[in-house]
């Protein structure tokens, strides 16, 4: 469906209620429907579907929050169900912090391992990390414990148990 008031497509339906059995009802855009919001005497005035006037007062930022790096408001995420830049983990943490842990279970990314050769990811950061040791033995001038790590690289990259 098409906005009221512009060529866009309407994401917000608006109903607003003038007295005893008169409603008007109103289809309108993101950006229509806050100059509509905005104007006090919007509710009065029967929906002609012109394009409201140049004139008319700047919308007010969105209660939600909008993030300050990309500029896109809270709203707009609920009707698409995507961020616009990194920065809206940050700006809208505490709408979406609920939001993870109901659809995740929990708001920590907690990884996973791929079911084909798990044996191969845990002995490269296994090998890795003995690694690393070795150098820091090495650089503490500790060469016993570096030659018992370096026969457990040995034996690693051999394959061996």
């Amino acid at each position: 469906m098409k906005c009221q008031r512009c060529s866009k497509q309407a994401t917000l339906h608006i109903t607003d209620i003038l007295g005893e059995n008169r409603v008007e009802e109103a289809h309108l855009c993101e950006d229509c429907a806050r100059k509509h919001l905005a104007d006090p005497g919007s509710g009065k005035k029967p929906a002609t579907g012109k394009k409201p006037a140049a004139d008319s007062p700047p919308a007010d930022p969105p209660a939600d929050g909008t993030c300050p790096a990309c500029g896109m408001p809270f709203v707009e995420f609920r009707n698409h169900g995507r961020l616009g830049c990194p920065h809206d983990y940050d700006a809208f943490k505490d709408e979406l912090l609920p939001l993870l842990e109901g659809v995740h279970g929990g708001a920590t990314h907690a990884g996973k391992s791929p079911r084909r050769g798990p044996r191969a990811g845990a002995a490269a950061t296994e090998l890795d990390a003995l690694r690393r040791r070795l150098g820091k033995l090495v650089a503490d001038e500790k060469y016993e414990d570096a030659a018992r790590v370096r026969d457990q690289i040995r034996r690693l990259e051999e394959g061996a148990p």
